[in-house]
């Protein structure tokens, strides 16, 4: 979802070099949560899954090792630039926007999407798609940020770097929301699962308070936005540089959002009404 148009769009663009290395802490970060979630929902050998707004590849290929030679993984995203190299073998990976283009054909057991409804403008209606692409028992299962439920960058505000680095976070933030990004959409899936017609919605949250891949994720995130903070009137350069080098130390304990982890099934009855708009 990457764009180059001032005050709209997705804020991090991924034709950006940062991109990759924010791909990569996000996988290190998030996926041993993402994979918990898929295991106990039995993704296995010969299942269809989609991929939504993929990124990185580490996703497409964790699903492509439990669903084996039989199954398949369709990876999508509006920039595929570095899903791409996960193509190949069960691995199908598509140029897709997921509130506009018609779903893949075929319907799925799992439709996964980690950290993209939160930065789609039409979030409704990309739900409402992924949502008739199920099977009948097939699983929707979604994972976003809900940075109002812990907006701090530094939850252990001890000191002018820690303080600093709120600010930014807050700078960023509101950047986010002027581009359309619902900073309290994460606690609102489960409600959302269940109006598109899921059952057994269950949903859980997590974020790391410190970590080496939380100080990779920040770096690498505020060197794609600094131009924008410094434009919004919402930092210095002089103070984005003195932030950069508090995080160059790896002694702040930097945290993430919460993520919030929301599945559900599609009904296996034939009353189940969802729309399947890939049909």
């Amino acid at each position: 979802m990457a764009t180059h148009e001032p005050g709209s769009g997705y804020l991090l663009d991924n034709r950006q070099s940062e991109a990759g290395v924010r791909f990569g802490a996000l996988a290190e970060l998030f996926d041993p949560v993402t994979f918990r979630h898929v295991d106990a929902l039995g993704i296995g050998p010969g299942m269809r899954c989609w991929e939504v707004g993929a990124g990185g590849p580490s996703v497409p290929l964790g699903l492509a090792r439990r669903v084996g030679p039989g199954g398949t993984v369709v990876a999508t995203d509006i920039d595929v630039s570095w899903a791409r190299e996960a193509a190949g073998g069960v691995i199908d990976v598509r140029r897709h926007d997921v509130a506009a283009d018609p779903p893949p054909d075929g319907g799925f057991d799992l439709v996964h999407a980690r950290l993209v409804l939160v930065h789609v403008t039409d979030r409704a209606e990309a739900l409402r798609r992924m949502a008739g692409a199920l099977r009948p028992g097939g699983v929707l299962l979604l994972e976003d940020a809900d940075p109002g439920l812990q907006p701090l960058l530094c939850p252990d505000e001890s000191g002018p770097a820690q303080r600093l680095a709120n600010r930014l976070r807050s700078g960023f933030r509101t950047l986010m929301a002027e581009r359309g990004a619902d900073l309290a959409y994460g606690r609102t899936l489960p409600r959302l699962l269940r109006e598109a017609g899921l059952e057994d919605v269950r949903a859980d949250a997590y974020f790391p308070i410190t970590s080496p891949a939380c100080t990779v994720l920040e770096a690498a995130t505020v060197r794609q936005i600094r131009g924008r903070l410094v434009a919004a009137g919402l930092a210095t350069d002089e103070e984005v540089d003195r932030h950069l080098a508090d995080v160059a130390t790896g002694t702040l304990d930097l945290a993430t959002s919460p993520m919030i982890s929301a599945w559900g099934r599609r009904p296996l009855s034939a009353r189940d009404a969802t729309p399947d708009p890939g049909r």
